[in-house]
């Protein structure tokens, strides 16, 4: 298995700090995310049911009634590459690994593409893969250029796979409102801007043909019940999300400019993180664990991201620990 932000338990036994003495900055998750309120029991014991309003509260919040509820977007990564003959693969790097490790491991031809080569390797490749925006660089696309895109692919049957999990912040840029064009496949979790990553709850939007194949491969209840509950309630609650949209933007220009006063070389973020490309991002990530803070390590190229702190007590922990680890390089220097 790859690599991934949240290996919390992990931690703390290396370094011999307790769970409960961490700041994990390590995964982008909304350290605050929406409150879920308790449960019914009824939702524990009976089956999922797919008339629920679900399907309904997932149509209203993309926008699109192209909609198949999965568990997390992780699942469809894993179920795509298996419903094409062997081809040709192009995946963004760097991005988030699993993409490009789900087409490898069931045989197509992968290749890793940076974004100066996305434009002129489009017509030869079946598939295209996109995180937009893009884990860990904040990479963004104009959505005219991945429309484009997208039209030259399904000329060939080809898809455009777009992996939306950092989106939620800014829904304008979206290619959830295009899911019925042909070959145009939309990623959605409410792993991140909702917080809900435990409850392995997301969507697939994309047109029909395409979901009934993904329905097939991936089975009845995909989604546990208390999941698609708590889902329903989450997209439903607009005060919420619009609220917590602009309260995000603001956390993630403040932690690039937390970052930029201990001289770190932010190149890049969403409202949810932050990318910082160092050729040090080993001895970096250890000298915060050593102060109990998890950040998530990148090698390809080398660097760091860092998830939001949260409440106030944390985003003064991190600062300290940086001007710290940074004064005592300069005196062991």
């Amino acid at each position: 298995m790859l690599e991934h932000g949240g290996a919390l338990r992990a931690a703390a036994v290396r370094y011999r700090i307790p769970l409960g003495d961490w700041l994990d900055l390590s995964t982008g998750i909304h350290p605050q995310g929406w409150p879920v309120p308790p449960v019914p029991a009824v939702v524990w014991q009976r089956l999922p049911e797919p008339e629920d309003g679900l399907e309904a509260a997932a149509a209203a919040y993309y926008g699109t009634p192209q909609v198949l509820p999965v568990a997390g977007s992780q699942a469809v990564i894993q179920a795509l590459p298996l419903l094409r003959e062997r081809c040709r693969v192009g995946v963004l790097h760097p991005s988030y690994a699993e993409h490009a490790h789900a087409w490898q491991r069931a045989g197509h031809h992968v290749e890793a593409l940076t974004v100066e080569m996305l434009e002129a390797a489009v017509d030869r490749l079946d598939v295209l893969v996109l995180v937009h925006p893009n884990n860990p660089t904040g990479l963004r696309f104009v959505s005219g250029t991945l429309l484009n895109w997208r039209e030259r692919l399904a000329m060939r049957a080809g898809w455009l796979v777009v992996d939306e999990a950092f989106m939620d912040a800014t829904p304008a840029d979206s290619l959830s409102g295009y899911a019925g064009l042909p070959g145009l496949v939309v990623l959605r979790s409410l792993g991140k801007f909702f917080g809900l990553a435990g409850a392995r709850a997301g969507f697939v939007l994309t047109e029909s043909t395409l979901r009934e194949r993904l329905r097939d491969a991936l089975g009845p209840w995909t989604v546990s019940g208390p999941a698609r509950w708590a889902a329903i309630q989450a997209l439903s609650d607009r005060r919420w999300q619009e609220g917590m949209r602009s309260e995000l933007l603001r956390s993630g220009q403040r932690l690039a400019e937390l970052l930029k006063r201990q001289r770190l070389p932010v190149a890049g973020g969403t409202a949810l993180f932050q990318w910082v490309p160092l050729p040090e991002a080993d001895f970096w990530q250890d000298a915060l664990a050593r102060r109990g803070i998890l950040v998530r390590r990148f090698t390809g190229p080398p660097g760091l991201r860092f998830g939001l702190p949260g409440i106030e007590s944390a985003w003064r922990r991190l600062e300290l620990a940086l001007a710290g680890i940074r004064a005592e390089r300069l005196t062991i220097r």
